[in-house]
Order: C-alpha cells, then structure tokens, then sequence
C-alpha cells in the first residue's frame, strides 16, 4: 500500500512530539520511501514543528480540552495547510484531514475535526501584539532577547525566523572565486547571485547531482560562520587548531584563506563527526586539514602551540532556529549549565595558544549569557588576553543566522 503524502507527514510529525525525534532524520528517514510530493510532505513537517505555538493558539480556541495526541497533530496539519499553505484550497485542507482520521482509524473525531477546522477557517486572524503567537516562539525566550537586545531589535529579526533559510555556497579559493563559481552553478541549471564573497543559491538543487560541487569548487556554510571563520585571519604557513570543529565548515574555509599552507587541526568529540571533517576536505582538495577526535574540555599535552585558534563550542543554537526549528522549544532552565561549560572550553583552548596569537569564541546562538557574558568572566580570569573585536549577527531574509564571535588577542 503506497501511502499518501499526508499519512507520511503524519507519521513523522508524531514521531518528532511524541517520541522526541529530531526533525530532519525524522523527516529524512520517512521520504526514503517516497517519490512524489516530498516538497510538499517537507513544507508540511517543517511548517508545523516551526508554528506549533500559532497552531495551537487557534485550536485551542474551539476546544474544550486537549485532544488525543494523534487528533492534535492532524488538528495542527490541517490548521498549517489553512493559515500557511496558500496553494492548498481549503476545502482540500479540512477534506484530507477528516479522511485522516479515518485512515488511522480514528472516525470518532471525524467530525471534531471538521469543526475546528472550519472554524479556523473563518478565523484566520493572527493577534498582531501577542509577539510569542505570532511568530510561534515560546514567551520565556521572548522575554530573554527582549530584555538582552531590546524590543526594537528583537521585532525586526522575528519575522526571519520564520522564513525559509538561505543557502550560501561558500567558493573554494583555490579554484574559483564567487564570480567563477556562479558561472559554473549556472551552467548546471541553478540559479544564484553573488553575495560580497559568497554566492547565495536562489533555486532548488541537490548537491548529490552537482558537478561543481563533486569537483569541490565550494561547500556550503552559513554566511555568519562565513565572517566568523575569515575573522581569524589565519595566514599561510601557520599553525591553526579548530577546537569544536564538525561538520567542518570553517575549517574549510579557515584552510582555503592559508592557501593550503600549513597546518590546520580539526577536532571534534565523536569519530563520525571527524570523518565528515575527512571527506570535506577531500572532496575540496585540502591537504593541510588534519582530523582527530579531541575533548576541547580536556588539555591535550600533545597539541602544538598555535597561532591562531577558533573556538565554536556547543551551544544552545537560538540564532538557528529557521534551520532547526524545534529547537525554539527548549526549556531555558535545560541550558543553564552550558556557560560554565563553554567557559571551561574557552580556558583550555586559550592554554594552546602562542604569546600574541589570535583566538575567537564564537557561537550560534542569541544568548548574551553564553555570549558576552562567558568572554566577560575569561577575561577576568586571564589578564594577559585583551578583546579586540565582538560582534552579534542577527538572521535576515537573505542575510546570516543569529551568530556571536569574539576576537581575543593574547599579549
């Protein structure tokens, strides 16, 4: 029995709230097994993880009581369909909802869920003062970037949020630059523009057919990752450590700005993390990347002294939620350990680094508790380390995610 589009999204769905899957192998893993409609079984995932909070805002207005969970994820596609899916009618919506429930052999609720849904139907009216509705984002985390950045900044990056990401192709130097990179994407069918030093791809693709990106004329990164990573300013000829560094994407970066000269160590906590550091630096012709499993939390008597060290470390990845969109949920108390444990990376790395190196801190997240905060208290504990620059990067439509990098010099 070939199941249909919607069944797929169902299943998935349920296993993301239910059974604590992660989104995207959740959704990976379901469209193995299908072959039409994937775009629209993705937008339909992806859509309902990202506006839960507006979805259920509006069912709870015509329920009584919390519905079964398998009811409230067909409650939630068939909202999704009506309020954010334009090119699905709404008969169509409601119609494949109820015939849902049937197909899971749920025909009680049939009914309800024609109910509600015709009722959002007629409804559809979003409250334009209520920040957390609107944008589908819990109250907790909007009241910590209201009181960190301020309403004004925080009511012009909400609506990105919510947008579909932008992909950037990062051009590897060593063989192409951003203008020769377009040309060859194009010449493939996939349409770009260059973006200062990055081409940002405006059509669907998938790198898997990609000669370009077989032959390792670029990777794709992030254009916040992008700066942070060119912020380093590593040289040719010198020594670099990536503390944090899978899937390896500054690295990648990092190595190309050297010209592939000299050394750059990437480490990462996990084997298959490293391998994946392996296989991009083959893929892009870099030979002076040198992967190994490390913890950054531990001192390794073994590293060499470096000039230059970046430090990305584990965080709570509030500047990424248009990519990963349940992260938005997360209990903010679950989070409260990592600035100690960020510090603790901060501190270690800082011991590989030569007299008058460059080190950056840097994470992907909105948070000036992890952010500022940890490079205030480093540079308490270590005199001999001075801030040269920081920077906090907010998501755009068409520009980077939420990013923070620190540069610190050490005397």
């Amino acid at each position: 029995m070939i199941k249909s589009s919607r069944l797929v999204a169902f299943e998935t769905l349920y296993k993301i709230f239910y059974d604590s899957a992660y989104s995207n192998l959740a959704l990976d893993n379901a469209l193995k097994g299908v072959n039409d409609d994937k775009a629209f079984i993705s937008a339909l995932v992806y859509g309902v993880v990202e506006r839960r909070l507006t979805l259920d805002y509006f069912i709870n207005k015509y329920l009584k009581s919390k519905p079964k969970p398998k009811i409230l994820t067909i409650l939630r596609m068939g909202a999704y369909q009506l309020l954010f899916m334009d090119k699905v009618p709404s008969n169509a919506a409601i119609n494949e909802s109820v015939e849902l429930t049937k197909t899971i052999r749920q025909d009680y609720y049939s009914s309800l869920v024609n109910a509600v849904l015709h009722k959002i139907d007629n409804d559809r009216i979003i409250p334009d003062d209520d920040l957390s509705v609107k944008y589908s984002v819990p109250q907790n985390l909007i009241n910590m970037w209201l009181k960190q950045y301020g309403r004004e900044t925080v009511e012009d990056f909400l609506p990105s949020i919510n947008e579909r990401p932008p992909v950037f192709a990062v051009p590897n130097l060593l063989y192409v630059d951003a203008d020769e990179l377009l040309y060859e994407l194009m010449s493939e069918g996939i349409d770009g523009e260059v973006v200062g030093e990055l081409v940002i791809i405006t059509s669907s693709f998938d790198l898997s057919n990609s000669k370009a990106f077989a032959n390792g004329l670029f990777h794709i990164e992030d254009m916040s990752s992008y700066k942070c990573a060119k912020a380093l300013g590593a040289q040719p000829d010198e020594i670099v450590l990536d503390m944090c560094s899978a899937p390896g994407g500054k690295a990648f970066t990092i190595a190309e700005h050297m010209q592939n000269k000299g050394t750059l160590l990437a480490f990462d906590l996990h084997e298959h993390r490293v391998k994946q550091i392996e296989d991009g630096s083959d893929r892009l012709g870099i030979s002076i990347i040198k992967a190994a499993v490390n913890d950054a939390s531990v001192y390794n008597q073994n590293l060499p002294k470096a000039d230059r060290i970046l430090c990305d470390v584990p965080c709570s990845g509030f500047g990424i939620i248009r990519r990963k969109p349940e992260i938005r949920y997360k209990e903010l108390d679950c989070i409260s350990d990592l600035p100690a444990i960020q510090l603790g990376i901060l501190e270690t790395s800082a011991k590989y680094l030569k007299d008058g190196g460059t080190l950056i801190y840097s994470t992907c997240t909105l948070n000036k508790k992890e952010n500022e905060k940890v490079v205030n208290a480093f540079l308490n504990n270590n005199s001999d380390f001075t801030l040269a620059d920081e920077n906090t990067s907010f998501p755009t439509k068409y520009g980077g995610d939420g990013f923070y990098h620190a540069v610190l010099i050490k005397k």
